[in-house]
């Protein structure tokens, strides 16, 4: 068997934007263009202006880029008009709940006055709502792992018909444990389609999923994996575990706006939004204790701002789609160092200026020093009253965090201890 490899590498850095061309020089149909332009969308995002050409042209891509960079629409608009014009199915894979509801609504909204009808195939809901909407012969199925392949067995839906396949978020979904699920899932897809994959992060692991289910892919590479978007204020707080609330306190009274605070695990989420509530701000929560109800009103009441704090885990870092996101609080750093970009990228978006702030132990300057290796960029360093502080040096040496073992190692670990 031929080893598949990548033809050629586009790489398409933010700042050349300027050279970036109007979506009517992408290859879209006339009447889907009409729609984009309805919508509002005047300039494709870097990963648009590189990916819908290639796209719609039928070859396969592989798209590295950071959150908040327009990836649905990068893939949407081509699986739309793959849909109205060749007649063969779409399908999308990707690992939350939150995220295939975020991606079902654009795709919506650019497709549905061409009668292109929409799916979501997810669990925390009802299968008898998604049966129905299968029965209608859907042209778009959205879906995770887990449920699609639920319904895959129980024969509820044939995948026999899709032309385009997009991985998205393809990272994420193999750091969740879905590797087996995918695999079984792909042999029910013809192995005749086109497929997209899109991922925040290239590691040898993405790679060799790229040569085993993408045919001599193009990769497309807008921001080194770990970038961060320039227009995020970054900083770090030193500040001792017991001190962590009045800090927070602190924080929330001298910063405007809404509030996205990321806690590591589901019962510190709640802890903190109940903490939040007392200090006289209105505050939800989403994490995987909640029901799929739940979570959904709390980022819609969150995005329509009746709350303005929303305390969330590492569930929601990259499912979360706010404008004007003022400040991403990382009350806990996250477990896999991978993760920080995903959360500070809920802020920052469509080029507008964010903040985010972490609050990190004396004893998590290690962490800070993955993070910083990670982004590439040293970290404003403050004690909890705001006096700065020596930053930290990249050249220490440290201790490979527990955390960013692989979940099946961390489990181990822990009952050693």
């Amino acid at each position: 068997m031929t080893k598949r490899v990548f033809l050629r590498t586009v790489s398409v850095m933010s700042k050349q934007e300027k050279n970036i061309k109007e979506f009517n020089e992408l290859g879209i149909k006339p009447a889907i263009l009409k729609r984009i332009n309805n919508l509002g969308f005047k300039k494709p995002t870097p990963i648009q202006h590189k990916s819908i050409p290639i796209a719609t042209s039928g070859e396969d891509i592989v798209g590295i880029a950071q959150t908040g960079s327009g990836k649905t629409l990068a893939f949407g608009i081509p699986m739309i008009q793959r849909v109205i014009t060749m007649k063969q199915m779409g399908l999308v894979l990707l690992p939350t709940r939150e995220l295939a509801v975020q991606v079902e609504e654009e795709i919506y909204k650019v497709g549905n006055p061409f009668g292109v009808k929409t799916v979501i195939l997810m669990g925390g809901t009802s299968a008898v709502p998604q049966i129905r909407k299968l029965r209608a012969r859907p042209d778009i199925v959205i879906a995770t792992p887990g449920r699609l392949l639920d319904h895959l067995k129980r024969k509820n839906v044939k995948l026999s018909n899709v032309g385009m396949l997009v991985l998205d978020e393809a990272d994420r979904m193999l750091d969740m444990g879905f590797a087996p699920q995918l695999k079984s899932i792909l042999e029910y897809v013809p192995r005749d389609r086109q497929t997209m994959l899109f991922s925040a992060t290239m590691p040898d692991s993405i790679s060799k999923m790229a040569q085993k289910y993408l045919k001599q892919p193009l990769r497309i590479e807008v921001a080194r994996p770990g970038t961060t978007a320039d227009n995020i204020d970054q900083e770090v707080f030193m500040v001792k575990k017991e001190d962590k609330l009045k800090l927070l306190d602190k924080v929330l009274n001298e910063h405007d706006g809404t509030v996205l605070i990321f806690s590591r695990t589901k019962y510190g989420a709640k802890k903190i939004a109940a903490k939040v509530r007392k200090m006289g701000h209105t505050a939800d929560e989403i994490h995987s204790n909640r029901s799929q109800n739940q979570r959904q009103n709390a980022l819609k009441g969150f995005a329509k701002g009746r709350h303005r704090v929303l305390v969330a885990t590492d569930i929601a870092a990259r499912g979360i789609d706010v404008s004007k996101l003022g400040l991403v609080l990382n009350y806990d750093l996250p477990e896999q160092t991978e993760d920080y970009t995903h959360r500070i990228g809920r802020t920052g978006r469509a080029g507008n200026s964010g903040k985010a702030i972490s609050f990190a132990s004396p004893d998590q300057k290690g962490d800070i020093v993955q993070i910083q290796r990670l982004i590439k960029m040293t970290l404003p360093i403050k004690s909890p009253t705001g006096e700065k502080l020596q930053s930290i040096d990249n050249n220490m040496k440290t201790r490979k965090s527990n955390y960013n073992r692989p979940p099946s190692k961390r489990f181990r670990r822990r009952r050693r201890r």
